[in-house]
């Protein structure tokens, strides 16, 4: 996802003993930090503990994780477990700047990655897993403008799968080889090309996404009240339409029709602050009426909610079936020690 980490070694303490006959304690080398070619004493490494629940599992998630050396490196160790105490997927993670390594348990095996910095705009990228023997290797180039990247990629050991892919303020075009899954012949390989692009049209943004044999097209236009976001999907011609209205800084709805199968949805949604959030909505696709209560940001963190706690609580009405209605919650806490 394996090789165990070596400890690090004893540090070499700088200050001399004081004299008898009360001598100083010998400082623990886990609350020693590196700082001008010398040691510095520091309080032990903070440790974080997340753990959630989904009721929908239902299942725990478990990370614990620890930063040393002023946040140069992170040990991560994550694990799940249902309601019956079983444990699953123990992974355990040392991350730096320019290397990672996730282990898993389970299947034992690791996946490693790394970066290294060849110029100023010159960047490697490696990716390798163990079990597999397989890997991967990027080149990034700035060209000249920070904003346009090249990037070279392919496979390791090479099976004939190169990538490129040119990024633009505008965009993304990029080229593959793949296999020809279509004629289902062995070896042979089929030059792909996917791409985006953006650009500003009648004081909206328009945007065209290529993706092998589909082409889809999209304008937005959006101000501070109104956005609107019509789509068509060719050669499938299936066309679709966003509304999106703001009613007051807290209160907001949104709307979408697909002509094709005339399915529709829609999402009402009202804020108290920052930190509570109520939504409400239906979707004819799948006959499906809902109500959902968040508590803490929505797509923030879990350090910037309020006691560092997030909360979900969603209450889903079929059409076919009030009966079936069914009450799920998910809530994820942090802890800093």
């Amino acid at each position: 996802m394996g090789d165990e980490i070596p400890s690090c070694p004893s540090p070499i303490y700088l200050l001399p003993p004081a004299p008898p006959p009360t001598p100083s304690p010998t400082p623990d080398p886990l609350e020693s930090t590196t700082r001008n070619g010398g040691f510095t004493p520091n309080r032990r490494p903070p440790l974080r503990f997340t753990t959630e629940f989904d009721s929908e599992g239902p299942l725990f998630l478990h990370k614990v994780s620890c930063k040393f050396f002023d946040s140069l490196a992170k040990l991560k160790f994550s694990f799940q477990n249902n309601t019956k105490g079983e444990i699953f997927c123990p992974q355990l993670g040392f991350i730096t700047k320019n290397l990672s390594v996730l282990y898993d348990f389970e299947s034992r095996n690791a996946l490693l990655r790394g970066s290294l910095d060849l110029g100023q705009n010159l960047q490697l990228r490696t990716t390798y897993d163990v079990q597999e023997q397989l890997g991967a290797v990027a080149v990034i180039a700035s060209l000249p403008n920070p904003s346009v990247k090249l990037e070279l990629s392919s496979s390791v050991p090479s099976n004939g799968l190169p990538r490129a892919a040119l990024q633009f303020p505008y965009g993304e075009i990029a080229l593959e080889q793949r296999e020809n899954v279509e004629e289902k012949i062995e070896g042979k390989k089929i030059l792909s090309v996917d791409g985006i692009l953006k650009s500003p049209m009648l004081n909206g943004i328009g945007t065209v996404v290529y993706n092998g044999n589909d082409l889809n097209l999209r304008y937005i236009y959006k101000d501070t009240k109104l956005s609107f976001i019509p789509c068509i999907n060719l050669p499938s011609n299936k066309v679709s339409f966003a509304f999106k209205r703001r009613f007051s800084p807290s209160d907001k709805f949104s709307y979408w029709y697909h002509f094709d199968s005339s399915a529709w949805s829609a999402v009402y949604k009202h804020t108290i602050g920052k930190d509570l959030k109520i939504k409400a909505g239906y979707d004819s696709d799948v006959r499906l009426g809902w109500a959902s209560l968040w508590v803490g940001p929505e797509d923030g963190k879990t350090k910037d909610a309020p006691r560092k706690l997030k909360a979900q609580m969603m209450l889903q009405v079929p059409q076919d079936g009030i009966k079936s209605s069914a009450l799920m919650f998910r809530v994820k806490k942090r802890w800093d020690f």
